[in-house]
């Protein structure tokens, strides 16, 4: 892996890592093997969420591939510590986790037991500059991490470099909204409830000018230049998800986000 002292915002990278391990999100044992199938903690609501994206993604996009006779060449961008790379490594794919953290709590250090049982290639690195060669990988995925770019076109731009003509580039588990107003207030709770939800580590937290959400328009004007066409396939969440748009319409608050699957085929 590449040394994180090596790599930009030093400080936001620890911050980040010691909010998570706040939060209790730095899995170890059998709770970071179960991901994302976790049944049991603060976080498994959020994971049976996740959890359905990676069932649509493996259904859809890499069991049909590996049943081919197929051993995909999977890139799994904002990658945490490696649990869909490992996955997919299990299923038959070649894989790599990127991530701009290297920490042990639930950064690129902490799947080293991942990659001890079904191995799979852990690269520290900026979403905007990429160590890999043009067209490398039949899959390229953002794994809950295309929100936190800053800027959308040139993240975009690099990662379709790196997906071989006719491959996939998806955007999995990155909150999307119908309505740009309905995101922008999303951000402005954000910052106006930032030290209730970060404390002292608020300012460091929310200095990044991260896009924060996305639209299909947001995603259509990012690409616009490349020739890239994204086309939303829906998946089917647990029932409270899919009725939180009904209950913030009868509570007077604004439109919550969705996940599924964006996917677009690189020219």
């Amino acid at each position: 892996m590449t040394p994180a002292a090596m790599l930009p915002d030093a400080q936001f990278r620890a911050e980040y890592a010691a909010h998570r391990a706040s939060e209790g999100r730095g899995y170890a044992g059998a709770a970071l093997f179960a991901l994302p199938y976790l049944e049991r903690g603060a976080h498994a609501r959020q994971w049976a969420v996740r959890a359905r994206t990676f069932d649509a993604f493996m259904r859809r996009v890499i069991l049909p591939a590996v049943r081919a006779g197929e051993r995909p060449r999977v890139l799994d961008l904002g990658a945490g510590n490696g649990w869909l790379a490992w996955r997919v490594s299990l299923a038959g794919c070649d894989a790599m986790a990127v991530d701009l953290r290297d920490d042990a709590v639930d950064g690129l250090a902490a799947g080293a037991p991942l990659a001890a049982r079904a191995p799979f290639h852990r690269v520290a690195a900026t979403f905007d500059a990429l160590p890999l060669r043009d067209a490398s990988y039949d899959v390229v995925l953002f794994n809950a991490s295309l929100h936190y770019a800053v800027d959308l076109p040139a993240v975009l731009r690099e990662a379709a470099r790196v997906v071989r003509p006719g491959g996939r580039l998806l955007v999995l588990d990155s909150p999307f909204y119908a309505l740009a107003r309905d995101g922008d207030a999303m951000v402005a709770e954000k910052h106006r409830e930032g030290t209730a939800r970060y404390g002292e580590r608020a300012a460091a937290l929310l200095a990044v000018p991260c896009v924060e959400y996305l639209t299909a328009a947001r995603l259509a004007e990012a690409t616009a230049d490349s020739g890239l066409a994204w086309r939303r396939r829906r998946v089917r969440y647990p029932l409270w998800y899919e009725l939180r748009g009904a209950v913030a319409f009868l509570r007077g608050r604004r439109a919550p986000s969705r996940f599924d699957l964006w996917e677009t085929i690189v020219p």
